[in-house]
């Protein structure tokens, strides 16, 4: 059974946890504020506010990285395989598999970042 002093702690960790990204954002605040000041005089605040293509452009740029991760986890995964089939062509076919289909997923993911970025090109001109 959970005592009274374990359903007090439990439960002043649970808020403490909820309510620690209000006191981190309420610190952000103040945070930027000064970063804002700091670089007034600088001249390099322009254009550090993010609009939304280039909030969008971060977005694609980190899935492009995610993907290029995961290419590559799969490729030394099917490359480790093949060399451990030890003979056993099941093995060796399996790799062969996830090498194959993890080349057409990159082609397939860069050549939909080609389409849309000429495509984008072509529309802003």
């Amino acid at each position: 059974m959970i005592t009274i002093a374990k359903k007090l702690l439990l439960s002043l960790i649970c808020s403490f946890l909820l309510l620690t990204p209000i006191m981190a954002s309420a610190q952000l605040g103040s945070a930027q504020t000064n970063l804002d000041k700091a670089l007034k005089g600088t001249g390099l605040n322009e254009g550090t506010r993010a609009d939304l293509s280039s909030t969008i452009g971060v977005i694609i740029k980190t899935i492009l990285s995610l993907v290029g991760t995961i290419f590559l986890i799969l490729m030394v995964y099917a490359g480790i395989l093949w060399m451990t089939a030890q003979g056993n062509n099941e093995k060796v076919e399996k790799a062969q598999g996830i090498i194959k289909m993890a080349i057409i997923g990159l082609i397939v993911v860069m050549s939909a970042y080609a389409i849309t970025a000429f495509v984008t090109l072509r529309l802003t001109k």
